[in-house]
C-alpha cells in the first residue's frame, strides 16, 4: 500500500502536467478513431473531396496532439524522477552517520539509479493510459452504431485479455522482487569488493571473495533470465493477442458485408476502429507492465524513507567539545598561521567546522574531501579559471610539484574519482593545493600534512606561513614541525582554552601539551 500511495503522491504533486497529459494523451487516442470514420464516409459518398480534406486535416491535428502529449508526459517522468532523487538526498541527509548502519551502500546505489527511472516510467500511465480507456469506450460505441454483434465482441474481447495476461503480470512482479533485492545485496558486495580491494590483496583474500561475488552474479542471472522469460511471454502477449483479436473481429465485419449487413465503408470504418483498438490494448498492457515495474521500485524507495536514526546510538556517542564553536570566532580575525591542537583530536576538528559557519570567506580544507575525476587541471581549479600560473604556485606551496611531474601529461593528466590513482600523500597535497587556489581570506585546514614524510612535511609548513602571510590560517593538527611554523598555537583541554602561545613557549611551560606532540 504504501508503494501505490508513493506512486499516488508523486501525480498529485503535480496534478495539473498529469490532468494535461491526461486531456492530450484523451484527445490523442480518440483522435486517432476519426480517419477511420472520415474514410468510410469518403468511401460510400464516392471519395467526395470534402471528406478527403477533412481526413487530411484530421492527420495533422493529431500529429500536433501526438507531440504535445509525448512533451508533457517527459515533464511528468522528470518530475516524479526529480523529487524522488530529492526526498532520498534528504533522507540520507536526515540518517547523516546512521546511514552505513541502517542500509547498505549497494542498496543506495541500486535505488539511485534503477529504482528512480522505474518508478519515473510508471507515471506514464497518467497520460496514455487514462486516454486508453476513454478510446476503448468511444471506439465501442463507435462500432454500436454499425453493428451491435461487432460491439459486444470488442466489449468482452478486451476484458478476456487482461483476464489472460493478468496471472502473467503477478508471477513478473513475485520474481521482480526477489530480482531486486538479489541486485540489492550484489551491488553491496561490489562496493565492499572495490572499496577493501588494497585489503583483500594484504591478506590473499581478493581470489575468495571474488568467486563469491561470481557465484552470486551467476544466480543473479539466472534470476534475470526468469524476469526476462516473463517479459518476453507478456511482450509477445501484448502483441499478438490484440493482432489475433484484430483478426478475429475483422473476419466477422467482413462476414457482415458479405450477408449485406454493414456497407462497405462501414467494413472499412470497422477494419480502421479494429486497427486504432490496438493501441490502447497495447498501452493497457504496457501500462500495467510499467506500474508492476514501478511497484517493485516503489516498495524499495518507500521502505529507505521510512528508515529513522536510532536515536539511542545518537545518544550513546560522545558529547560534542565543550567550547562552542562561537566562543572562538575570534580566530578569524587573527593574522598568520595558527595552530589548533587538543588531548582530543575530533575536537579541534568539529570546532574548525563550527568557525567554517561564521564568516562566509572561510574555506575548510578537510583532509577526506572529495576529489573528483577529470584532469588534475580541472580537479584542481575546482569552479574557478584559474591560469597556470597561479596553479603552479599553489602546487609550490603545496609542496606537490612531484605529483604533477609524476603524472603522463602534467596537469592535463587524468585522476580518477577519489584520486584513487594517486597515493594517499599526493592527495593530501592536491587537496591543499586545490584549497590554496581558491586564495580564501579565512583558510581552515584539518591534519594537511598528516600522510607527509617529515621532509616534505617541513617544505610545505615554511611555504604555507610565506604564502598566507597577512591572511588567517588555522590549522587543526599534531605535526611539531606544522606547530613551530605557527605564529600562534591554541592547546584546547577539556573542551577549554588551556594555554596559548608559540610551540615553544607551550612545549616548555605546559607538560599536557608536550604529552600530546611527544
Amino acid at each position: 500500500m504504501k508503494a501505490a500511495r508513493y506512486l499516488c503522491w508523486l501525480a498529485w504533486a503535480q496534478k495539473g502536467r498529469v490532468a494535461l497529459g491526461a486531456t492530450l494523451g484523451t484527445l490523442w487516442m480518440v483522435g486517432l478513431t476519426l480517419p477511420p470514420y472520415l474514410l468510410s464516409r469518403a468511401i460510400d459518398d464516392d471519395l467526395a473531396p470534402g471528406w478527403v480534406l477533412a481526413l487530411l486535416g484530421a492527420g495533422l491535428v493529431n500529429a500536433w496532439l501526438a507531440m504535445l502529449r509525448h512533451r508533457t508526459m517527459t515533464k511528468i517522468r522528470m518530475d516524479a524522477n526529480f523529487r524522488t532523487v530529492r526526498a532520498l538526498v534528504e533522507q540520507i541527509n536526515n540518517l547523516g552517520a546512521d546511514l552505513p548502519k541502517r542500509a547498505s551502500a549497494g542498496d543506495v546505489v541500486t535505488i539511485g539509479i534503477g529504482d528512480v527511472i522505474s518508478i519515473a516510467a510508471s507515471l506514464t500511465v497518467t497520460g496514455p493510459g487514462v486516454g486508453a480507456v476513454i478510446s476503448y469506450g468511444v471506439v465501442a460505441a463507435l462500432l454500436l452504431r454499425v453493428s451491435v454483434v461487432l460491439a459486444v465482441v470488442v466489449l468482452l474481447g478486451v476484458p478476456l485479455l487482461a483476464i489472460l495476461l493478468g496471472p502473467l503480470l503477478g508471477r513478473l512482479m513475485k520474481v521482480q522482487n526477489g530480482y531486486r533485492e538479489h541486485q540489492g545485496r550484489l551491488t553491496t558486495r561490489l562496493v565492499d569488493l572495490i572499496e577493501g580491494l588494497r585489503v583483500l590483496n594484504a591478506f590473499g583474500g581478493k581470489g575468495t571473495y571474488a568467486e563469491r561475488y561470481r557465484a552470486d552474479s551467476a544466480s543473479l542471472r539466472e534470476q534475470g533470465y526468469r524476469v526476462a522469460s516473463l517479459t518476453s511471454w507478456i511482450g509477445a502477449l501484448g502483441t499478438g493477442l490484440p493482432a489475433l483479436f484484430l483478426a478475429a473481429v475483422t473476419w466477422l465485419g467482413a462476414r457482415l458485408a458479405a450477408e449485406g449487413a454493414i456497407t462497405v465503408g462501414e467494413l472499412v470504418g470497422v477494419y480502421g476502429y479494429i486497427a486504432v483498438l490496438v493501441v490502447p490494448v497495447s498501452f493497457f498492457i504496457e501500462g500495467s507492465f510499467q506500474i508492476s515495474h514501478g511497484l517493485v521500485a516503489a516498495r524499495q524507495v518507500t521502505r529507505f524513507l521510512a528508515l529513522r536514526a536510532d536515536e539511542r546510538t545518537r545518544a550513546a556517542e560522545p558529547a560534542g567539545p565543550e567550547v562552542a564553536p562561537g566562543s572562538l570566532v575570534g580566530l578569524v580575525g587573527l593574522v598568520g598561521l595558527v595552530g589548533l591542537v587538543s588531548a582530543r583530536p575530533e575536537e579541534s576538528v568539529a570546532l574548525l567546522e563550527g568557525l567554517g559557519g561564521f564568516d562566509g570567506t572561510s574555506l575548510i580544507a578537510d583532509h577526506d574531501a572529495a576529489l573528483f575525476a577529470g584532469t588534475l587541471r580541472e580537479v584542481l581549479q575546482g569552479r574557478g579559471e584559474a591560469d597556470d600560473e597561479a596553479i603552479h604556485r599553489a602546487v609550490h606551496v603545496a609542496a606537490a610539484q612531484d605529483v604533477v611531474a609524476g603524472l603522463r601529461h602534467g596537469l592535463d593528466s587524468m585522476i580518477e574519482p577519489g584520486g584513487r590513482n594517486l597515493s594517499g600523500g599526493q592527495r593530501q597535497r592536491v587537496r591543499l593545493a586545490r584549497a590554496l587556489l581558491a586564495e580564501p581570506e579565512v583558510l581552515l585546514a584539518v591534519e594537511p600534512t598528516s600522510a607527509l614524510d617529515a621532509h616534505t612535511e617541513s617544505l610545505l609548513a615554511g611555504r604555507l606561513r610565506t604564502a598566507r602571510a597577512g591572511r588567517t590560517t588555522v590549522v587543526a593538527t599534531a605535526s611539531p614541525l606544522l606547530l613551530a611554523q605557527a605564529d600562534q598555537v591554541l592547546f584546547i583541554e577539556d573542551g577549554r582554552v588551556a594555554a596559548t602561545g608559540t610551540h615553544g613557549e607551550l612545549m616548555e611551560s605546559t607538560p599536557a601539551y608536550r604529552s600530546v606532540l611527544v
